[in-house]
């Protein structure tokens, strides 16, 4: 709610941008269903961050959900075959986890979400 008189404030944000991937990160499962390119193109979701005070009250998932649907459409005209995020610590990964990313390194900081899952994701 904004008061008369106040400035706005940031209650959360995220980054998208277009990036890569080796293709040996992929988990095999994924890359048979893949064209044979060195590098595969990606979404990077990066910084995604909710104000302290609304923790745990559904804002995360809203700005995940928004950054998933601006990739997709973003997608149709230019390659991506996931969306790829690096976790900051534990309750990120199990955050992303919960919406179905995979991890792509023995740390589990690296995950991506295949385009198909994300079509799922948003029905």
């Amino acid at each position: 709610m904004l008061v008369a008189g106040s400035a706005p404030e940031v209650l959360g944000y995220y980054t998208l941008s277009a990036s890569q991937i080796n293709a040996d990160e992929v988990p095999l499962n994924l890359l048979k269903k893949l064209p044979r390119y060195p590098q595969l193109p990606v979404a990077l979701l990066g910084r995604l961050a909710v104000d302290q005070r609304l923790k745990g009250k559904g804002m995360g998932e809203f700005l995940l959900m928004d950054a998933l649907s601006r990739t997709l459409a973003a997608s149709a005209g230019i390659a991506a075959m996931a969306v790829l995020v690096e976790a900051k610590d534990e309750a990120a990964v199990a955050f992303y986890a919960h919406f179905g990313f995979l991890p792509l390194n023995a740390l589990g900081s690296k995950l991506i979400l295949p385009m198909k899952t994300v079509v799922v994701l948003l029905g």
